[in-house]
């Protein structure tokens, strides 16, 4: 049994698009790379640096320990796997436009990267003046008439714009034609995937010069040609200093707000994920700076979460909709139409 929540090593990625806001932001040390881009913080590859099981993988504690780490909800959906990645993001310059596959492409084109498919939400943490995002498409396209766009130059006058502000809370299923706009950091839950279909790069190139590789076929496969209208999450209260952000059957994004001590208590269905976006925390004793994260087990049982000034944190897990999340918002008597703008029932 886990008796204790798991401070995980950062997984840093440098790319192109990166800059050095992320570095400090996370109080890394000096000097600080020109292009960090992303800060893996919790992923089945990282090592524990804390307790007992320092020094091993998450991912060789999943397949010891199962249903005591990530919960009767998962090892029933994925076995013992580690299903979800947290990360930070600083896009210090625009990223391509892209799309990723859903769960059944990736487990049969794809089936040899061991990934899922990619559903994320983004939760904002800065955004530059006039900064925007890439959602979809403006209007109903197919894969014809997206192939002719890109290939005559005439791409973005398919594409949807979505202006963001810290706080915003943006959900990314499967399939959709996205892009994130310079200038913005961000925490990104998603599905345990790295499959990236490009579509258009701005003719960027890589260290040795060379164009950056697309991946049109594959984009064009898995894209959705529907336009999405509703593109930020309205959060839902849950009780005071709690609010949901998002859901949707792979994982429920929470902020809480903690200006003293709660106490809390994790579910046999599935482990947490707790980051610290702002203040001082402390939680199941572990003690949290700005940009930390750990990984509660689900067999944790009960423990204390204290801020300081007051701290703000996000929570993921990956929940049991009607069980977990509809029955109670129900009760409160949210609205369906209401509750249908946060809880994405639709895989």
């Amino acid at each position: 049994m886990i008796s204790y929540p798991l401070r995980l090593a950062r997984k840093l990625e440098r790319r192109l698009w990166g800059g050095q806001r992320l570095a400090a932001w996370l109080g890394l040390p000096k000097p600080w790379p020109q292009d960090l881009a992303e800060s893996w913080q919790v992923y089945e590859a990282n090592v524990v640096l804390n307790g007992p099981y320092a020094g091993r993988s998450l991912a060789s504690l999943v397949d010891e320990f199962g249903p005591e780490l990530v919960g009767t909800l998962n090892t029933g959906r994925y076995g013992r796997d580690f299903p979800l990645l947290a990360k930070y993001l600083d896009a210090n310059v625009a990223l391509s436009l892209q799309v990723h596959p859903d769960d059944e492409y990736a487990h049969t084109v794809e089936a040899h990267t061991g990934f899922h498919g990619k559903t994320e939400a983004w939760y904002i943490l800065e955004a530059g003046p006039g900064a925007q995002v890439v959602y979809g498409l403006n209007r109903q396209g197919d894969p014809s008439s997206l192939a002719e766009a890109i290939a005559g130059s005439d791409l973005e006058s398919w594409l949807n714009y979505v202006s963001v502000k810290a706080g915003d809370v943006l959900y990314v299923p499967a399939g959709t034609l996205h892009a994130i706009g310079e200038g913005i950091l961000l925490f990104e839950i998603q599905q345990k995937s790295d499959l990236t279909y490009r579509v258009y790069d701005y003719n960027r190139r890589d260290a040795e010069g060379r164009l950056r590789e697309l991946h049109l076929d594959k984009a064009l496969a898995v894209m959705t040609y529907e336009p999405l209208t509703v593109a930020k999450s309205a959060p839902l209260d849950l009780e005071e200093g709690r609010e949901l952000l998002v859901a949707c059957p792979y994982f429920a994004l929470e902020r809480l707000t903690v200006p003293g001590r709660v106490s809390w208590r994790t579910r046999p269905t599935s482990f947490e994920i707790w980051s610290l976006i702002s203040g001082e925390a402390e939680v199941a004793g572990e003690r949290l700076a700005v940009g930390d994260s750990l990984v509660a087990p689900a067999c944790l049982g009960g423990f204390e979460v204290a801020g300081a000034g007051p701290a703000t944190l996000l929570r993921c897990y990956v929940p049991d909709l009607e069980a977990d999340l509809l029955a109670s918002l129900r009760r409160m008597g949210y609205a369906e139409d209401r509750i249908g703008q946060t809880v994405r029932v639709a895989s």
